[in-house]
C-alpha cells in the first residue's frame, strides 16, 4: 500500500495544532474569526423555491433591466471588501497575502462589530500596481465598498487613485484615511485644550508613507498653520533631489517655514510632533518643542517615544498603543465613515467626508476633554453613529450620495 503523501504546508520542525492553541492568540483564531450565515430561513420546499430556483429568477432578471436594484435585493450595498496584497502588514511589513489574511479578518469583524458592515477579507497574491487595481475593478460588482489594507508605499498612493477613478463606490485605504481621521480629530481636541485653534499650530509630521502622507494632508486640509515632513533623510522640501511625485507634491504645499534638517531639529519651538516613522525622537528633541506642546508617538509597537518621557515636557501624549490613554485607533473612525457612505450609497468618499468624520469623533469627547482624554474610546458606543451621520449628511452635500 502507497503511502500517504504528507502535506505540503507541513514539515517535521513544525509545531502541531494542539502545541499552538496552547496560546490564546492561536486558539482564539483557530477556524477563522468570522463566517458567513444566512439572513433567511429555509425550513421546506416553499422557502427553497423562494431563495433559490425558481424564485431567484424574478429577481435576477428584474435586475438584468434595471441594475441598480442589485443594491435593494442583494446584500451589495451593505458589504465591504477588505483587499490587501500583504506588503505592508501592521509592524510585520511584507509578509505576503497568506499570512495577512488573520489581519484582514480581524478588519472584517471590527466592520462589523462596530459599524454593523458586512465585509470580506481577501489576500491577492499579485503586488504590480496594474495587476492590482484590474482585479479589485473586475471584483467591485460584488461590492458596495473597496477598503484596501496593508498596501505598501508608494504604490498604495497610485493604486486607491486609480480605482477612485474607475470604480463609483468608495474606494478607501484605510492605512492612510482611518489614520488620519482620527489623528485630525484628536489634534482638534488637543488644540483647544490648549486653548488654541488648529491654525495656530506648527507640527512635523515623522514619516512619508502612508498614513503620514494621510496625516499631513488632512492636517493641511483641516487648516494648520503650518506643517513639515521629514521621511528617512530628514526635511521634505522643494530643494531635495530625489522625490517622488507623492513627495515633490508635499515639499511644495507644507513646510513654509523652509525647514531643511532633520526631524529633530525642525521640533525646536513646533507645538505638534505626529510620529508615523517607526523612528525614534530623543527627549531632548521633545523638550525643545515650545509650551504647551502636543506629542502623537504613533508608531506601533513601540512609540517613537516613551509615552511617560514624552509627558514630562508636553501637555498632551497620544499613541497608537491601547495600553497608553489616547489610542489613534482606526477603528474609531472606518466603520462609521463607511457606514454612512453606505446608507446614502455614495460613490466616493471625499476629502471633505473626512474632515466631517473627524469633527464628529472629536465632538463625542465634549466638555470631558482632558489631557488623558482628547479621543474616545474604541469601545465609546456613541462613535460609529455619530460619524455615521456626520458622513452620511456630508455625502450628500457633496453631491455624492445616491439616495
Amino acid at each position: 500500500m502507497a503511502a500517504t503523501p504528507a502535506s505540503p504546508s507541513a514539515s517535521p520542525s513544525s509545531p502541531s495544532l494542539e502545541t499552538l492553541d496552547l496560546d490564546p492568540a492561536f486558539a482564539l483564531h483557530r477556524g477563522g474569526k468570522i463566517e458567513i450565515r444566512s439572513t433567511i430561513p429555509v425550513r421546506d420546499a416553499d422557502d427553497l423555491s423562494l431563495a433559490y430556483t425558481p424564485g431567484v429568477a424574478k429577481v435576477c432578471t428584474a435586475i438584468a433591466e434595471t441594475p441598480s436594484l442589485v443594491n435593494d435585493y442583494t446584500w451589495v450595498s451593505n458589504v465591504v471588501a477588505v483587499v490587501s496584497d500583504g506588503t505592508a502588514v501592521l509592524g510585520l511589513g511584507d509578509i505576503g497575502p497568506a499570512a495577512a489574511m488573520p489581519v484582514m479578518e480581524g478588519k472584517a469583524l471590527l466592520f462589523k462589530e462596530f459599524g454593523g458592515v458586512d465585509a470580506v477579507p481577501i489576500c491577492l497574491d499579485c503586488t504590480d500596481v496594474d495587476a492590482l487595481v484590474e482585479t479589485v475593478v473586475r471584483l467591485a460588482p460584488s461590492f458596495g465598498g473597496i477598503n484596501l489594507e496593508d498596501i505598501s508605499a508608494p504604490r498604495c498612493f497610485e493604486v486607491e487613485a486609480r480605482l477612485r477613478e474607475l470604480l463609483d463606490i468608495p474606494v478607501f485605504h484605510d492605512d492612510q484615511h482611518g489614520t488620519a481621521i482620527v489623528a485630525l480629530a484628536a489634534l482638534k481636541n488637543a488644540a483647544r485644550l490648549t486653548g488654541r485653534s488648529l491654525g495656530d499650530l506648527r507640527a512635523v509630521v515623522a514619516g512619508a508613507g502612508a498614513s503620514g502622507v494621510a496625516v499631513s494632508r488632512i492636517l493641511l486640509e483641516a487648516g494648520i498653520g503650518d506643517i513639515a515632513v521629514a521621511d528617512s533623510k530628514g526635511i521634505i522640501h522643494e530643494g531635495r533631489d530625489g522625490l517622488n511625485d507623492v513627495k515633490r507634491a508635499l515639499a511644495r504645499d507644507t513646510n513654509r517655514a523652509g525647514h531643511s534638517g532633520s526631524t529633530e531639529q525642525a521640533l525646536a519651538g513646533a507645538d505638534v510632533f505626529v510620529g508615523l516613522s517607526g523612528s525614534t525622537v530623543s527627549e531632548q528633541a521633545v523638550a525643545s518643542m515650545a509650551s504647551g506642546s502636543i506629542v502623537f508617538a504613533l508608531s506601533n509597537p513601540n512609540p517613537e517615544i516613551a509615552p511617560d518621557v514624552a509627558a514630562r515636557h508636553a501637555t498632551v501624549v497620544a499613541t497608537g498603543r491601547s495600553d497608553f490613554p489616547n489610542q489613534i485607533n482606526n477603528v474609531l473612525a472606518f466603520p462609521g465613515v463607511f457606514r454612512g457612505a453606505l446608507d446614502v450609497r455614495a460613490t466616493a468618499i471625499t476629502e471633505n467626508m473626512k474632515v466631517a468624520a473627524a469633527n464628529a469623533l472629536a465632538a463625542v469627547v465634549g466638555d470631558d476633554l482632558a489631557a488623558d482624554y482628547v479621543i474616545p474610546s474604541p469601545f465609546d458606543r456613541r462613535v460609529a453613529p455619530a460619524v455615521t451621520a456626520a458622513v452620511a449628511d456630508q455625502a450628500r452635500a457633496d453631491g455624492v450620495a445616491r439616495r
